[in-house]
């Protein structure tokens, strides 16, 4: 899925094939980039544990967003944006939780899946533009990898089940290139693409630019990745360290000073934006092997590839229906972890406001996305897409549907205060 969705990502900007090598060289130089930083333990930066970064969906539906109005160099500017509000965020971010309590975090993390769920499912169905045909054949190669890979995880067991995603990925590529010839044709282009290259950048190293109503679901989108970051963190510190008594917050603050710099780096690069990967931290811990330098060897050889532009090229022609399963299989743990993240704190008539109207907002975004691109300027720079809408709107109408609860908890203060004032005023007369 890492390499899934710069692939996906290209396709979607209709991005030529330097363009695409480019966008898919540089986000795995920065998710390798990222891997080795987060897994030293320098005094600034780098938490020191297992928990290497990938590119993740995070935002790649913002990141699309922004490519659409203002190609590769508006995308670039807001994920270095993005970035930097990770890093400035690190030291305080254990405080956000009363802003992003862990049901409106599960409700993010859920939206992570939806949004990917358009691209995904054209991809399954083999579109690549806006109007392609459908065809037959690539609805039975993408079904039968999406196959492969749940079976694989359900039924399989040791490595059969730890590699399904790979597993389905290769044989949804093997069906592809036996019954679609285009695949096959694709594959004997780059016969003659060198075998090792420095990756450029065909927009330009200084081409960067910002546009103001992106920033703010930009900066939603870089805050719920902290939390997001901080979780993946705090578990991957509890895994390395299973003695620990208390929290040690100086790792995790390094680590998420990292976690910003290669999302900024990857805006830089103009890549696709990358984060610390539950999944790998979830799997370490599933396997006891949770060793920081497996992070730094897989970071090593992200950036060797790099530099293999035929490697690049093969794995950038990838069949879209394959890449559709893959994303897919992915997007569905994204959505069900947030759903237990959601409900696994009890719930109250406010959760079901809080949460139901700010999926009726965001979802309304890909639902009718006319309304809003005829409503003022001030609603189209909330109202983007489901998953910042979504994020905003819940954050929004948690504090103020709790503003009662805030204005009690203040009254009780008071009242304990008073109390105390009077006993020691009794105590001085007698």
């Amino acid at each position: 899925m890492s390499l899934g969705l710069p692939i996906i990502f290209a396709s979607q900007i209709n991005a030529s094939t330097k363009t695409t090598l480019a966008i898919i060289s540089f986000s795995m130089l920065a998710a390798g980039i990222g891997s080795i930083l987060q897994s030293l333990r320098l005094r600034y930066i780098g938490s020191g544990y297992l928990c290497p970064n990938l590119c993740g969906p995070s935002y790649f539906s913002l990141s699309l967003s922004a490519a659409w109005v203002g190609g590769i160099p508006l995308m670039r500017g807001m994920i270095i944006i993005a970035g930097l509000v990770e890093m400035i965020l690190a030291p305080i971010v254990q405080k956000l939780k009363k802003v992003f309590p862990p049901y409106i975090v599960g409700l993010v993390v859920a939206m992570v899946g939806v949004s990917v769920i358009k691209s995904s499912v054209s991809s399954l169905f083999g579109l690549n533009f806006h109007g392609d045909a459908v065809g037959g054949v690539e609805i039975a190669v993408g079904f039968f990898s999406l196959s492969v890979m749940v079976l694989c995880n359900v039924w399989g067991k040791g490595l059969i089940r730890m590699y399904c995603l790979l597993i389905g990925m290769i044989a949804g590529w093997v069906a592809a290139a036996i019954f679609i010839p285009e695949y096959r044709f694709n594959m004997s282009v780059f016969q003659n693409t060198p075998f090792i290259a420095v990756p450029t950048m065909p927009w330009g190293v200084k081409n960067i630019s910002f546009q103001w109503n992106l920033i703010i679901p930009f900066v939603v989108i870089a805050v719920s990745g902290s939390l997001k970051s901080f979780g993946n963190l705090l578990a991957a510190q509890k895994i390395s360290e299973p003695g620990l008594k208390k929290v040690k917050y100086l790792p995790i603050r390094n680590g998420l000073i990292a976690d910003g710099f290669s999302t900024a780096l990857a805006g830089f690069f103009g890549a696709m934006a990358v984060d610390t990967s539950s999944s790998n931290v979830g799997l370490a811990g599933s396997t006891k092997v949770f060793s920081r330098w497996i992070a730094t060897c897989a970071g090593i050889m992200f950036c060797l590839f790099a530099f293999l532009p035929k490697f690049t090229a093969v794995i950038s022609k990838m069949p879209p229906p394959v890449l559709g399963a893959s994303i897919i299989f992915a997007g569905c743990f994204m959505i069900i972890t947030g759903l237990k993240e959601m409900f696994s704190y009890g719930w109250d008539q406010r959760r079901t406001f809080v949460t139901g109207i700010s999926l009726f907002m965001g979802l309304s975004t890909a639902f009718l996305p006319e309304l809003y691109a005829r409503s003022p300027h001030l609603i189209q720079s909330f109202f983007t897409d489901p998953l910042p809408t979504t994020t905003i709107m819940a954050v929004l109408i948690n504090q103020i549907i709790n503003l009662d609860l805030l204005f009690n908890k203040n009254a009780d203060k008071n009242d304990v205060t008073v109390k105390e004032d009077d006993i020691e005023g009794k105590t001085e007369n007698s």
